[in-house]
């Protein structure tokens, strides 16, 4: 039997404790609707700032997901019990910015169609522990997920399962203790991509505890300032461009830069 868990005095078997969490998580996903920070809403789209390390959508932790607290919101609005919200991309957890997701299953398909032909474009900013050897370079490596530690590798193309990752990286601004504000354009979505492909040239970013062994406790500094995409329905160009918050490393920097980019 599966072994039991105890809630209010009742004993739970897994199922049914899954089944307790999720009703929990739900709950505090309608509590949190008005924290959400809505950049932009149609009857096809809705744009969002995801703050940092909250996840994109439901996973192991169970804890409330944007994607939960996004889909309480629309079942507000519309006074239903269900409603469609499509997941076009993610953000890992500890990366804060913008985020758009489908009300409608068209709009899913199209926008994961301009994800896949690459005109689907996100930039990020980040700061990294030192300043790179070139000001501006691409990088190009083989990744390779370990699922037992949930950590990425760099491996050779020859893997089994290995994926090819591909980013572009522009400094924006050094300061005189060596910390790097960046700006990274990249061009295929592997898990922890930056994280990963930033050590491996030896520029970890600051907070990342997973790949940075320097690394302080603290927010992960990496922002997903930029996304830009065509409308699924008008075929309007739409540019989304947010600032990370006065609370994080990022306001040691001139990150007004950024939007002359």
């Amino acid at each position: 039997m599966d072994k039991l868990q105890t809630i209010d005095g009742q004993t739970l078997t897994k199922g049914i404790f899954a089944t307790e969490k999720r009703i929990q998580m739900e709950k505090i996903a309608q509590e949190r609707i008005d924290e959400l920070d809505i950049l932009y809403e149609d009857n096809h789209l809705l744009v969002l700032v995801k703050p940092q390390n909250i996840p994109t959508c439901p996973d192991s932790s169970r804890d409330a997901s944007i994607f939960d607290i996004a889909k309480a919101y629309l079942q507000k609005k519309y006074q239903k019990q269900t409603a469609y919200l499509g997941l076009v991309h993610r953000l890992d957890r500890p990366t804060g910015g913008i985020l758009v997701f489908a009300k409608t299953s068209k709009a899913a398909a199209r926008l994961s169609s301009q994800l896949q032909d690459g005109i689907f474009h996100k930039k990020y900013m980040a700061i990294l522990q030192q300043k790179p050897r070139q000001e501006s370079a691409e990088l190009v490596h083989y990744l390779k997920k370990n699922a037992v530690n949930n950590l990425v590798y760099i491996c050779p193309q020859t893997t089994e399962g290995a994926k090819r990752a591909i980013l572009h990286y522009q400094v924006i601004q050094t300061l005189s203790n060596g910390q790097t504000l960046v700006s990274i354009d990249i061009h295929t979505g592997r898990s922890h991509q930056i994280r990963v492909q930033m050590s491996a040239i030896d520029c970890p970013l600051l907070g990342d505890m997973k790949y940075n062994p320097q690394a302080k406790k603290g927010n992960l500094s990496l922002w997903a300032y930029s996304l830009v995409f065509m409308h699924p329905t008008t075929q309007d160009k739409m540019r989304f461009l947010v600032q990370p918050p006065e609370t994080t490393l990022f306001k040691q920097f001139n990150t007004n830069n950024f939007f002359k980019l």
